[in-house]
């Protein structure tokens, strides 16, 4: 397994992967590696003959009160997971090489970088679309991985992907949770045992939904509704945001009949979680 911490070496690497016409895959992460991260990798190796990782916590889609300073950095465990999951290649550059002096260059996708998360941290999805393009120039994948959990993220990325001919396909694999229904999130390990417990209402009030969905319920502000009852029960845990929208385009729809994500965003203690179910 390669581990590069340079650009120059990346793209050298990868030009002869590609040049040796074998399909490439590229899962992009920030470290801190899960099952979610590991099943993206999985589903990589299935689709790809050569299998690159980038290790990256990247700091221009923090906010200026976020956690970028003790987001969870855990490089050599993670180099060891990958390694047993058959990874053929890790890129994990520093800020400095990624982001040389004098950089002024970013991709901004307008609309939908506005919507949901990019509504609760402004400028959130510049940074993420800015660092995912140049993970795209510098690896150039044929296809790249990446997880349902983060909705809101696929939809700005297929934007760009589709504005910016990107010559790349993306590849959306399912949640992935613990057996009590916590999606896996490299911010998890920030939680309390208390807060834990308290984190599982997110799952509840989107199965909640789903269930009323199930018996007929087709109106999106019952559905809200529906979520705040649930979210009811946990006092201590702040709502962000609750969602029922287009999963196309992330804008708010009257109701689902012609299908929807709805998403929640809140604050267990300090951690901000997200979840999301499509129906």
């Amino acid at each position: 397994m390669l581990i590069l911490k340079t650009i120059a070496e990346t793209q050298s690497a990868c030009a002869q992967i590609r040049g040796e016409e074998r399909i490439l895959g590229l899962v992009p992460t920030m470290g801190a590696l899960h099952e979610g991260h590991l099943s993206l990798v999985r589903a990589a190796r299935s689709e790809c003959d050569v299998v690159a990782v980038s290790i990256f916590v990247n700091p221009t889609q923090f906010g200026p009160n976020e956690d970028f300073g003790k987001y969870p950095r855990t490089f050599d465990e993670d180099c060891a997971l990958l390694e047993r999951e058959g990874v053929d290649l890790i890129f994990a550059p520093t800020v400095e090489e990624m982001y040389p002096s004098g950089a002024s260059t970013f991709v901004l996708v307008e609309g939908v970088s506005e919507r949901l998360d990019g509504a609760s941290r402004p400028g959130h999805f510049r940074g993420v679309t800015t660092v995912v393009s140049k993970l795209f120039h510098i690896v150039g994948p044929h296809m790249a991985f990446f997880g349902q959990k983060d909705a809101a993220q696929i939809v700005v990325l297929r934007k760009m992907v589709r504005d910016l001919n990107c010559p790349v396909h993306l590849i959306v694999q399912p949640i992935v949770r613990e057996m009590d229904g916590l999606a896996l999130s490299s911010r998890n390990r920030y939680l309390s045992e208390k807060e834990r417990r308290q984190a599982l209402v997110l799952h509840r009030a989107l199965q909640k939904v789903e269930e009323a969905v199930a018996l007929g319920e087709k109106s999106s502000s019952k559905l809200i509704e529906t979520t705040r009852v649930v979210f009811a029960e946990e006092p201590d845990v702040r709502i962000d945001y609750i969602a029922v929208v287009n999963p196309d385009t992330l804008e708010n729809v009257p109701d689902i009949k012609d299908g929807a994500l709805v998403a929640v965003a809140a604050f267990v203690g300090t951690t901000r979680l997200i979840d999301n179910t499509v129906i």
